[in-house]
């Protein structure tokens, strides 16, 4: 399994859809940069976040995740709490061929601020929007940058099709068009 250039992640994009919208250059004049790296695809975030509340005194439970736990906002800045977490959809669409697993890693302008972005590997035939994971690490509050870069994805290569991909598992998380709760 070998890590992948930009001239792949083009050809794949470009004649299989992988990445939708596809930017193929890395844009980066006065924005968090955001498009085709060396070795990734560095996607942005959209102006839908929902951000954590503890308002409700609810309690975090990812078999029986409490939606009275997240307020919706929409913007073009979201500011994330102290010590607290936002998530958020990605403004590309993905199709992972069946080949293809990704990491997703966030982008090291957020991180020197102790922004986190967490994302699990979107495996092989996964096909949707990412929702992302945003925490805000520091005791200050925190700015996230709509329609700007916020995580690099890393595609893997397997030398052969995998067995059994997230479609035929038929994943829970499957065709995401918003940002998606915690589902059991």
């Amino acid at each position: 399994m070998g890590l992948k250039p930009d001239h792949w992640i083009k050809k794949m994009a470009q004649e299989h859809g992988m990445i939708e919208p596809f930017v193929e250059s890395q844009v980066r004049d006065g924005v968090i940069s955001y498009g085709v790296s060396s070795y990734g695809y560095d996607i942005r975030v959209t102006e839908e976040f929902k951000i954590f509340t503890n308002v409700n005194s609810a309690i975090v439970d990812p078999k029986n995740f409490d939606p009275r736990s997240m307020v919706d906002f929409r913007g073009n800045v979201c500011i994330i709490p102290p010590n607290s977490f936002a998530l958020a959809r990605s403004v590309e669409y993905f199709r992972i061929p069946r080949n293809v697993l990704t990491v997703c890693l966030g982008k090291s302008t957020y991180a020197r601020c102790g922004i986190i972005v967490n994302v699990t590997p979107f495996e092989p035939e996964w096909e949707g929007f990412v929702t992302l994971e945003i925490s805000n690490t520091t005791p200050l509050p925190a700015k996230i940058y709509a329609g700007e870069g916020i995580a690099q994805v890393l595609f893997f290569e397997g030398d052969e099709v995998c067995q059994v991909s997230y479609a035929d598992k038929k994943g829970k998380y499957q065709h995401q068009q918003s940002i998606i709760l915690p589902k059991l």
